[in-house]
């Protein structure tokens, strides 16, 4: 038999566990600590650059206006392709149909001069320049191709 004695043993056993409780804490600590200065950046000075490199979106999109090849001016059927047909194709916002000769007849009653008037300032539902980046020469060109094709007989104007 062993010279041990219950009470011996509820000491050793009390002191083992006091060791690991004490190791357990020391530890528990230590990663905290560690934890937060990870967190903290370790006193490391912020880099505002690397900051932003990091957040900055992957991609990024840039809606720009189709240019004719070459980067000359664009005929008034390029820009109404782009920009015009959304709304004149369908009739949006009671815009006049490309082709319809009764809703385009009071306007082409305005002549090249009043149209364009018009359509640099807005008219109605129609943005300014109809929404285009347009200059005025390619906006005259525009609404040369749809009242032409609407009834007129106007004569494009000459590059300037």
């Amino acid at each position: 038999m062993s010279t041990t004695t219950d009470s011996e043993f509820s000491l050793q056993k009390i002191m083992s566990w006091g060791l690991v409780i004490a190791l357990g804490g020391v530890a528990t600590v230590v990663a905290l600590v560690s934890i937060a200065n990870a967190v903290k950046g370790g006193g490391k000075p912020v880099d505002a650059e690397a900051i932003k490199l990091r957040i900055a979106p992957v991609a990024a999109v840039t809606i720009a206006a189709p240019v004719a090849a070459g980067g000359g001016a664009r005929s008034g059927e390029q820009i109404y392709k782009g920009a015009c047909s959304a709304c004149h194709d369908a009739g949006v916002a009671n815009a006049p149909k490309l082709g319809d000769k009764g809703a385009w007849a009071p306007r082409i009653a305005l002549g090249l001069d009043g149209l364009l008037k018009s359509a640099i300032a807005g008219k109605n539902a129609m943005p300014p320049k109809g929404g285009s980046d347009a200059n005025d020469t390619e906006l005259a060109r525009t609404i040369v191709y749809m009242a032409n094709k609407s009834g007129a007989s106007f004569k494009e104007p000459a590059a300037k």
